[in-house]
């Protein structure tokens, strides 16, 4: 893979962000998956969570794969899971480009997509086709909002119910900042409805294997609502936490142009706030529930 990315950098990065994003992908749905593998994963990295077997801790995030195109390929590039999404309900086009930027010089990238999205029933076609209960590892879905969702609870209810016979796991994201409204979400209050709806919607299905719920965060939460929030997801029973999404806020510290663009900042400025928020998360959970950890 490093061979192949040395050779394909120049030609991506000369475009803009979002055209080497769906170049990238239309390659790894071209080419054999032989020329990306990694070689037989080290046995040593290999772990157990929610009766899962994950032949690594290292994962892709939602947010690459974001119509569930190239399940297979990904796990063939050696990760040992796959998150797909964010999904929503219904199509949506997102926000208008430009919406993604790459933040060179400070090793990270500003997006405002909008939570784009071709929908669940054409996600749910592409699920079919891909025989996803026979990959290399476990496979997330990631559910979103549509941004004319009256009803968040019963269309997160609804996501989960089609899409919950695919996974092994679904996160709610609650925490992107590009669609109005939905970081509120994390608030307790709400989000015990959301969850109330979902294992509802999930347990009417009959499915022999439910997949386990997680919620994704934000870094931008306050410490007393982060307080509130574990303590919701340890009395609550959630399966696991993801901290953390993209951050609205600027470090002074960034030296790009596009340091002022509006959306949510990722990448190394990110490391150290959402390390901070992992650290933290883990003392209010006491180690009762996993977490993972993602820049963004």
């Amino acid at each position: 893979m490093p061979e192949f990315y040395t050779w394909a950098k120049p030609i991506l990065w000369h475009l803009d962000p979002e055209s080497a994003h769906r170049l990238s992908v239309l390659a790894l749905k071209t080419f054999p998956y032989k020329w990306f593998g990694p070689g037989a994963p080290d046995r040593v990295l290999e772990q157990s969570l929610w009766g899962l077997n994950f032949n690594s801790p290292v994962g892709l995030a939602a947010g690459y794969d974001k119509d569930a195109e190239v399940i297979r390929p990904l796990f063939s590039l050696g990760f040992g899971f796959v998150e797909v999404g964010g999904i929503t309900l219904r199509p949506q086009q997102g926000n208008p480009a430009p919406r993604l930027f790459r933040l060179t010089e400070d090793e990270a990238i500003i997006n405002r997509m909008g939570l784009n999205s071709v929908g669940a029933d054409t996600v749910v076609r592409r699920l079919q086709k891909q025989s996803v209960r026979a990959l290399s590892g476990p496979l997330i879905i990631n559910l979103g909002l549509n941004k004319d969702s009256q009803s968040p609870a019963s269309e997160y209810a609804e996501l989960a119910a089609r899409l919950a016979p695919f996974a092994d796991i679904l996160t709610l994201n609650v925490s992107s900042p590009n669609t109005p409204g939905l970081r509120s979400l994390q608030e307790t209050h709400k989000l015990k409805v959301i969850v109330e709806a979902v294992r509802a919607a999930i347990s009417k299905l009959g499915v022999p294997n439910k997949p386990s719920l997680l919620i994704k965060i934000g870094p931008d939460l306050a410490d007393k609502d982060l307080t509130e929030l574990a303590t919701f997801a340890v009395s609550e029973r959630i399966d696991g936490l993801v901290v953390s999404n993209t951050t609205v806020s600027r470090p002074d510290s960034l030296l790009s142009r596009y340091r002022n663009q509006t959306g949510g900042l990722s990448g190394r400025p990110l490391f150290e706030a959402s390390t901070r928020m992992l650290r933290i998360a883990y003392e209010l959970t006491a180690g009762t529930i996993p977490l993972i950890g993602v820049g963004g």
